[in-house]
């Protein structure tokens, strides 16, 4: 029960971080904030389909649920590069 309840938490800080990023990005139509936000939401679908698939996956088949979390953080990685990139031209 306590694992449904941690899960349930670490899901709601990841959408609220998403929130976060959004209103930024509407604020300011910078992409990084937009890409910052799709990859916080792709981390709290990962973190939702770990609760509802992990139990009912063997073990062979639950290390697929983390390409989920590997195109957040390359999505993460992109979005500050593209952010340095674009700072380069600009000079």
């Amino acid at each position: 029960m306590m694992k449904i309840l941690l899960d349930g938490a670490v899901l709601m800080a990841y959408l609220a971080c998403a929130l976060f990023f959004l209103r930024f990005y509407l604020q300011s139509k910078d992409r990084l904030f937009a890409l910052f936000s799709l990859a916080f939401t792709l981390m709290g679908v990962h973190n939702l389909l770990g609760a509802l698939l992990a139990p009912t996956l063997d073990a062979e088949r639950l290390h697929y649920l983390y390409v989920v979390r590997l195109m957040a953080y390359l999505l993460i990685l992109g979005a500050i590069w593209d952010k340095n990139r674009a700072g380069r031209q600009a000079r």
